[in-house]
C-alpha cells in the first residue's frame, strides 16, 4: 500500500567509516574528499554527524575508473614528490609554498617534531600548468623580500582553507560561531564572549582537534598551536568579526544552555549589569535570559535560612540581628542584653586571643625519632652504658638507619 502524504520516509545512509570503505577510500582520504566536495554528506536526523546516503555511493561507485578517478582526486604529495611533479629542486618548491602559491591540505609531525605539509597532486600540477615562469630563473623581487623577512604563509593558507570548509558544512549560527573561536586563543574567545555559558556551548561545538598533543607544555603542543591559532593581525581582526557577527545571530536564535535555577551576572551592551537566571525569559541587550522570576530587574533574593544542626540550633548568624547580639555580648552591654532576655557579656568568659602556631621553620622541619623522657635518663646515666633493651625492643621494627640514629642520640 502507498505511503501517505504525511509519512516520512527515511532515506538509507551510513557512517563516515562504512562508507570509506564502500568507496575503497582510507579514512583520511575519505575526510579530505568531502572536505574537496567529491563526496557529497548529509547530518544525521538523531546524532547530527554527517553520513553518505546510498544514492551518493551508488553514483560515485558507477563513475569511470572507480575507484582510480577519485583515489587520484585525493591523492597527496609532500615537498619532494611536489617537486618532482614541478620539475624544480625541493628548495624552490619550499620557498613557493612559503610565499603561499601553494596551499597546503594537510600536515602533521614527524618523529622529530617537524611539521610536514601535504598538498593535493591536482593543485600542484594546476600550478605548474598556469605559472611556468616561476619555475624557472630568478623569482620576482617582492617574493625574494618577503621571503627574506622570514614571511610563511603555509600555515594561514591551511587555516583559511578549513575555516572555509567548516563554515560551508556548519548547521547553524552556533556552528559557525565555534569554527572562528577554535582559531583564536582562549583570552581573545574570553574578552569577546563573557558569559561562562556561551563559552562552554562554543567550545561543545568545536570542531575535533586536529593533530593536539595530550601534553599542552611538550615541544609538540608548541608546534600545533603556531599552526592552529591566528597570528597575523589582519586575520585576527577577520576572525573576530565574524565570531561578533555569528555570535550575534546565535543569541536571536536560541539561547546558551545553562543549569536551571543557576544566578549569573551578565553585562549587557549599554554597560549595566544584568542578573539573568537558567528559566524562560526575555533576553537583556547582549543576548542572555533575564530571569522571568526577578520582576525588580535582577536584585538579589532574600537569603536562604541556614541549616540547623542536630540540636535544633542555627549554623551561624543569618542576620545582621545575630551580628549585633554577639557583638553586644562581646562589648559588655549586660542591661540590654537582660532586656532582650539574652546572657549578660559578664558571664560570658572572658575573651583570649588565640594561641599563634610555631614560627614556620619549626613547622616545616621534621621532628627526630626520640625516646621517651625515662628512658633516655636512663641511657644518658653513663656515656659508655649501653643502650637498654627495652629502647631497642621499642624501635626493633623500624629501619636499621633510624635504630642507629636513636640510639646514638640516647646514648650521647
Amino acid at each position: 500500500m502507498a505511503a501517505s502524504a504525511g509519512t516520512h520516509t527515511p532515506v538509507e545512509s551510513y557512517a563516515t567509516g562504512r562508507a570509506a570503505r564502500e568507496l575503497e577510500l582510507k579514512r583520511g582520504e575519505f575526510e579530505l574528499a568531502v572536505q574537496l566536495g567529491c563526496v557529497r554528506t548529509v547530518a544525521g536526523e538523531e546524532s547530527g554527524r554527517r553520513r553518505v546516503t546510498r544514492t551518493e555511493l551508488d553514483r560515485l561507485r558507477a563513475a569511470d575508473g572507480f575507484p582510480g578517478t577519485l583515489r587520484e582526486r585525493v591523492r597527496m604529495v609532500g615537498t619532494a614528490q611536489g617537486a618532482e611533479l614541478l620539475g624544480v629542486s625541493t628548495g624552490r618548491f619550499t620557498r613557493l609554498a612559503r610565499a603561499g602559491l601553494l596551499v597546503p591540505v594537510k600536515w602533521y609531525l614527524n618523529r622529530y617534531r617537524a611539521v610536514v605539509w601535504l598538498y593535493l597532486a591536482d593543485d600542484v600540477g594546476q600550478f605548474a600548468d598556469a605559472n611556468a615562469a616561476l619555475l624557472t630563473g630568478q623569482a620576482p623581487e617582492t617574493m625574494r623580500s618577503r621571503l627574506a623577512a622570514g614571511e610563511d604563509l603555509r600555515a594561514r593558507n591551511w587555516r583559511a582553507r578549513r575555516c572555509g570548509f567548516l563554515l560551508k558544512t556548519a548547521g547553524d549560527s552556533w556552528e559557525r560561531a565555534a569554527v572562528a573561536a577554535s582559531m583564536l586563543d582562549t583570552i581573545q574567545v574570553a574578552e569577546l564572549v563573557p558569559d561562562p555559558y556561551e563559552r562552554a556551548e562554543l567550545r561543545r561545538l568545536q570542531p575535533d582537534p586536529f593533530g593536539t598533543p595530550s601534553r599542552p607544555d611538550s615541544a609538540a603542543a608548541q608546534a600545533t598551536a603556531r599552526i592552529l591559532y591566528a597570528d597575523a593581525p589582519d586575520e585576527i581582526r577577520w576572525l573576530r568579526a565574524v565570531l561578533g557577527l555569528e555570535l550575534d545571530a546565535a543569541r536571536q536564535e536560541r539561547a546558551a544552555p545553562r543549569p536551571m535555577g543557576d544566578r549569573t551576572v551578565r553585562v549587557a551592551a549599554s554597560g549595566t549589569a544584568v542578573v539573568t537566571d537558567g528559566v524562560p525569559g526575555t533576553h537583556d541587550e547582549a543576548g542572555g535570559r533575564v530571569a522571568a522570576l526577578c520582576p525588580d530587574g535582577g536584585a538579589d533574593p532574600a537569603p536562604r535560612p541556614r541549616p540547623a544542626d542536630r540540636g535544633g540550633r542555627v549554623a551561624g548568624p543569618a542576620s545582621v540581628e545575630g551580628v549585633d547580639r554577639v557583638a553586644g555580648q562581646c562589648s559588655g552591654g549586660g542591661g540590654e542584653d537582660r532586656a532582650v532576655g539574652r546572657r549578660p557579656a559578664a558571664e560570658v568568659g572572658p575573651v583570649t586571643e588565640p594561641r599563634l602556631p610555631a614560627a614556620a621553620d619549626s613547622m616545616d622541619r621534621p621532628r627526630p625519632l626520640r625516646a621517651p623522657d625515662g628512658q633516655v635518663a636512663k641511657a644518658a646515666r653513663s656515656a659508655n652504658t649501653p643502650a637498654p633493651r627495652s629502647l631497642l625492643r621499642r624501635f626493633r621494627r623500624r629501619p636499621r638507619p633510624a635504630l642507629d640514629r636513636c640510639v646514638r642520640r640516647a646514648v650521647t
